[in-house]
């Protein structure tokens, strides 16, 4: 029987909500006894592509899951599909399509497949499957593949999504092999796995191999997708949203608010060792009608000396025009353009009426550039103007050089700044190397806004647009929020980022990062002003003693972290504190710092204090430490910093600090990337050194146990010790790090291990 459409594959969720796979293998079929078979040549079948689309309906997850995959080689191949089933569920119709064909599948619970993982596992001497041992299996033939042909593989089924506080979350997860290049089907004594993407024929026509989207009806009931992994592409179109995940899609998590008229979405994600490393990601979604919003009162600060012609004088004024137009009847504003004098457009604030802003479009288009930077009295001017507590008031500053007249030392003008700024926001722009990054940076944080920084090839007009765009709608501002422990410990946020005191604008939610101390139910108090009057939003959470879930939680706190660690480093100076800090998460998270750089050395690895180096990776900009350079053998006499580096070692704090997704932090510093060499498991990356995979955070005081690949120690400690399973099937040649141990996969070491054995490393690990 062959069906006009692909088949739907039903599943049912009976039991707690767990994380949904979304990719399968193809095993090719092993030759039978007394059976002639034709020589297939290794490699000969690859998969070409995988794409899952979710749809959200009525509370309901439909997933479709489509992977393709051809025959490379002269011969005829066959193969099994398989496909790891979501953990502790259960399922009704079990057949999948394959190129339109109905073709019945079988199902294993958890119990019967992990033989079958293991006996793969053993028999192909490859882990792919390893980390797939506690799930259940759907597994159906795939008929002769001819030399050439294509075989496309369709898997739909359903979910009820779980909640997580005001929010529902879609989880999708893939194998370890996401930055491989095209994973191979590999025949009889091999596999891999397949990549994830959706059915859209012109992004196959592009040649993507993995994609991820999900859709949902455009309605008041939800929120903004947010994902705290991946940044989202949004399209809309006849009533539905669509999200797209950019970048690798391994390991998708999506957060969908589930909004009311009078009360925010808020949700609690959470990842704890049980020890001392507890993190906490909070978010907030504003009610879907708050009311009137906050008036605003506006200044934009234009540097118009000499060195702004040419195009970036012409992308400024582009800027200022859409920041003109982002203004509301409601709003007011100022023009102030300086160079060796400062100019205003108007003595006073202004209200936005079409007649002011005609005039002020007018006034930008007559700008020429020329003179000198007179940075401080421009400051001076702008915050001369006394802020009025019913209206937000908000300083945008462009500016391409350093102060050259008037006063000149950065310290003195960030100080007097601050002295006259009161409540107004301060967000900045520096354009160019010649920019004084350090006080363009201070003016901003100190004056609660943010530091852009925009090199000279990049575009001006896009940097300030985005921010004036974020700014237009202002909600609540001065939002601050509380933990009230309902019995039990006392709960404490710790480290919070952003600190308090957040303005929150129509079309973005609140994110939160923080470490927490203690644990048990608790709840979240949120107080602040609007247009409105006082607001205050109370929600019930529980913080848990442990919890392994939401692994990207703690490398999004320490990039954002280091992003403001970085800057007080620049404002302050460095102290033995701050720089221990900065290097700590440097080595413990992988991300690049002054301090732990990825350097270059022949052979190919070196030792930098504790951290494996292996390869040439971006430096974080800044001067290569002392101990860098004594263990690379050069100089210990640091290098003079340049403009360039202050110049991108800024831009590198401040898109830290604005990082809201894995994949954007990954982005920055580029210390994970799809080649061979680099992986990142977890919390964890692992770096290709000599054939084994090693813990990039790999240090030689840590006791080590040596097991060999595939036996039955390996197994053992594959299923006990948490996050190892998924290290494990990296490969036979791994060495990964505990709290106070070390297991080494290696030729030679324990094929056996006692319970007494198993214990200990469990406890240390």
């Amino acid at each position: 029987m062959r069906p006009n459409a692909s088949f739907t594959l039903c599943l049912a969720l009976v039991l707690a909500p767990t994380t949904l796979l979304a990719q399968g293998t193809i095993l090719p079929r092993p030759c039978l006894p007394m059976r002639i078979c034709p020589p297939r040549p290794i490699g000969a079948v690859e998969r070409t592509a995988s794409h899952v689309r979710v749809t959200l309906q009525d509370r309901v997850l439909r997933y479709e899951v489509e992977e393709r995959f051809v025959n490379r080689g002269g011969t005829i191949a066959e193969a099994d599909y398989v496909f790891p089933l979501p953990k502790n569920a259960a399922f009704e119709d079990l057949k999948l399509s394959i190129n339109g064909e109905l073709v019945s599948g079988e199902t294993m619970d958890a119990g019967r497949a992990r033989g079958i993982y293991e006996e793969i596992v053993r028999r192909m001497r490859d882990p792919a499957l390893v980390e797939w041992m506690d799930h259940g299996l759907l597994r159906a033939r795939i008929f002769p593949i001819q030399p050439g042909e294509e075989k496309r593989v369709v898997v739909r089924f359903q979910a009820v999504a779980p909640r997580e506080g005001d929010a529902l979350r879609v989880d999708y997860r893939r194998g370890a092999d996401v930055s491989s290049p095209p994973v191979r089907i590999m025949p009889v004594d091999d596999m891999r796995r397949l990549d994830d993407t959706r059915d859209d024929a012109r992004r196959y026509d592009d040649g993507e191999r993995e994609t991820f989207s999900l859709t949902m009806p455009a309605t008041s009931a939800y929120g903004t997708p947010y994902s705290p992994t991946h940044r989202l592409v949004r399209r809309e179109r006849d009533g539905r949203l669509t999200v797209e995940a950019e970048g690798s899609t391994r390991d998708v998590t999506v957060l969908i608010p589930l909004r009311s008229a009078s009360e925010p979405a808020i949700s609690l994600l959470a990842n704890s060792n049980g020890r001392d490393e507890r993190f906490a990601l909070i978010t907030l979604t504003p009610p879907a009608r708050s009311g009137r919003s906050t008036p605003r009162d506006v200044t934009f600060v234009l540097d118009v000396s000499g060195s702004m012609s040419g195009r970036k004088m012409a992308q400024a004024k582009a800027a200022g025009h859409q920041l003109l137009a982002s203004l509301s009847s409601r709003d007011r504003f100022r023009l102030i353009d300086f160079s060796t004098d400062v100019r205003t457009f108007r003595d006073a604030m202004v209200y936005a009426t079409p007649e002011n802003l005609r005039a002020a479009g007018e006034y930008l288009d007559g700008l020429q550039a020329q003179g000198s930077t007179n940075i401080a009295g421009a400051l001076d001017e702008a915050l001369s103007f006394r802020a009025n507590d019913e209206r937000l008031t908000l300083v945008l500053m462009l500016t391409d050089g350093a102060p050259t007249v008037g006063e000149t030392r950065p310290e003195a003008i960030a100080s007097a700044a601050a002295a006259k700024r009161g409540d107004a926001r301060v967000f900045t722009f520096g354009v160019g190397a010649d920019v004084n990054a350090m006080l363009v940076e201070r003016l901003a944080l100190e004056g609660r806004g943010t530091a852009s920084f925009v090199r000279p090839e990049e575009n001006v007009e896009r940097a300030v647009s985005v921010v004036a765009s974020r700014l237009t709608d202002p909600v609540v501002t001065d939002l601050r929020v509380r933990v009230e422990s309902n019995g039990g410990d006392r709960i404490r946020l710790d480290r919070l980022i952003p600190a308090d005191g957040v303005d929150l604008f129509a079309g973005e939610d609140l994110v939160l990062l923080a470490r927490y101390d203690g644990d048990g139910d608790a709840t979240l108090r949120f107080t602040g002003r609007s247009a409105n009057g006082p607001v205050e939003w109370r929600q019930r959470v529980r913080f848990p003693e442990r919890d392994r879930d939401n692994v990207f939680i703690p490398r999004l706190w320490a990039t954002q972290r280091l992003g403001w660690l970085a800057a007080e480093k620049r404002r302050a100076g460095g102290s033995r504190e701050l720089d221990d800090e900065i290097r700590s998460l440097g080595e413990r998270y992988a991300i690049p710092t002054e301090f732990t750089s990825y350097l270059v050395q022949e052979p190919g690895m070196v030792a930098q204090g504790d951290l494996l180096r292996q390869e040439r990776r971006q430096m974080a900009p800044g001067v290569m430490s002392k101990r860098d350079r004594a263990n690379v053998g050069g100089s210990v006499t640091a290098a003079p910093q340049t403009s360039m580096d202050s110049f991108d070692a800024a831009k590198v704090s401040s898109e830290q600090r604005a990082a809201r997704s894995l994949e954007a932090a990954d982005a920055i510093t580029s210390t994970t990337r799809g080649d061979a060499t680099s992986r990142r498991i977890g919390d964890r990356v692992m770096i290709l050194v000599d054939s084994v995979w090693t813990d990039a955070r790999h240090t030689t005081d840590r006791r080590t146990v040596k097991v060999r690949a595939y036996s039955d120690a390996w197994f053992t400690l594959a299923r006990e010790l948490p996050g190892a399973k998924d290290v494990f099937a990296l490969g036979d040649r791994v060495i990964v790090d505990g709290k106070s141990v070390a297991i080494e996969i290696v030729d030679g070491g324990a094929e056996q291990l006692d319970a007494a054995q198993v214990a200990a490393i469990r406890a240390q690990w």
